[in-house]
């Protein structure tokens, strides 16, 4: 990735890319768990389906599906814990910090593309100090359609005045590299993030794989 030609930008993934949400899905989860008389779930079992949403929280902490009953009343329950405190835990990725400054200093601009609801996509990079420092941020309330679908790439780049073919996507969801191909992007894969099967992100055809935030800082510069 590393090139003499400068990005004209970088756009991220939200959770489990730029920042690590865990935590609090984790906590509502569990809090949703205790409330059904049920024993918390150790972290483990829970954090690597972080990136597929309440859904998958769902089905991981009551097996759960769409058209059981149930699910409903629990999906509901889990987004109304999760709204009441998005960033209790949450935190950038150790490093990530740094990253956006070294971006910022180039006169790059970042941005964050993501399948997060607004409703908390919002408030949650409100209260991490990012909502003055991003020059955009995209949910799928902005568009017809989500990733993989390109439209939410296109309309960060059409608002950050970026051509697509010269700007950058990473996430850390075989979907958000999908995204950058069709978006004609390049595109980098972190391992760091919410994974099932690490092996896998091999086959997500990225042009390139980030390991830890130090890679990807490398990757950037």
């Amino acid at each position: 990735m590393k090139t003499d030609q400068k990005p004209s930008a970088v756009l991220f993934d939200l959770d489990g890319t730029l920042i690590d949400t865990a935590p609090d899905f984790i906590r509502c989860l569990n809090q949703l768990r205790q409330l059904h008389n049920l024993e918390p779930l150790a972290a483990e079992q829970i954090r690597p389906s972080v990136s597929n949403g309440a859904r998958a929280m769902i089905r991981v902490g009551f097996g759960l599906e769409p058209e059981h009953d149930g699910y409903v009343e629990k999906h509901t329950a889990f987004l109304d814990l999760y709204e009441a405190g998005v960033a209790v835990e949450t935190t950038l990725f150790e490093g990530m910090d740094s990253l956006l400054e070294s971006l910022e200093a180039r006169g790059i601009p970042w941005g964050i593309v993501t399948n997060k609801p607004v409703r908390f996509a919002e408030p949650l990079v409100q209260a991490l100090g990012l909502a003055q420092r991003c020059a955009t941020l995209i949910c799928p309330d902005h568009v017809s359609e989500r990733k993989p679908h390109p439209e939410p790439l296109f309309l960060a780049c059409q608002r950050i005045g970026a051509a697509p073919e010269q700007a950058v996507y990473v996430g850390d969801h075989e979907r958000d590299i999908e995204a950058g191909r069709n978006a004609g992007m390049r595109t980098i894969a972190v391992r760091y993030g919410y994974i099932e099967q690490p092996h896998t992100v091999d086959l997500w055809q990225a042009d390139i794989i980030a390991d830890t935030v130090s890679d990807l800082a490398k990757l950037l510069q």
